[in-house]
């Protein structure tokens, strides 16, 4: 299996993970956004809470030039390291919240 396609069913296997984890109550679901043409995943919360409305992203991944870029980790585990247990080497991990001047303080990919 090439590297790639490896890393689309890593990606969608964590946040289908993360999204079976209890939601913030009944009536927020956690919804995966998987687009494998252009490498787009998220993870988001949609619904209602205390008469207002929740939504919002909790993990937004995308491939880009082979490397796994993580746009945005609202988690409290964190996918980087997630990634890396299942065998993605730092080299591939893009920290894309990050400045891209700061990249290069990390033991992760600068993109």
């Amino acid at each position: 299996m090439a590297k790639v396609d490896q890393y689309r069913e890593y990606i969608q296997k964590l946040l289908t993970d993360f999204s079976n984890y209890k939601s913030i109550n009944e009536e927020v679901e956690a919804q995966t956004i998987f687009d494998r043409e252009h490498d787009h995943y998220q993870l988001v919360h949609v619904g209602w809470r205390n008469k207002r409305r929740v939504y919002g992203c909790v993990l937004h991944l995308d491939i880009k030039d082979d490397k796994i870029w993580i746009q945005h980790d609202g988690t409290e585990i964190g996918i980087a390291g997630e990634l890396e247990a299942l065998g993605v080497p730092k080299q591939d991990i893009v920290l894309g919240f990050h400045a891209p001047y700061k990249r290069k303080f990390t033991d992760y990919a600068v993109g």
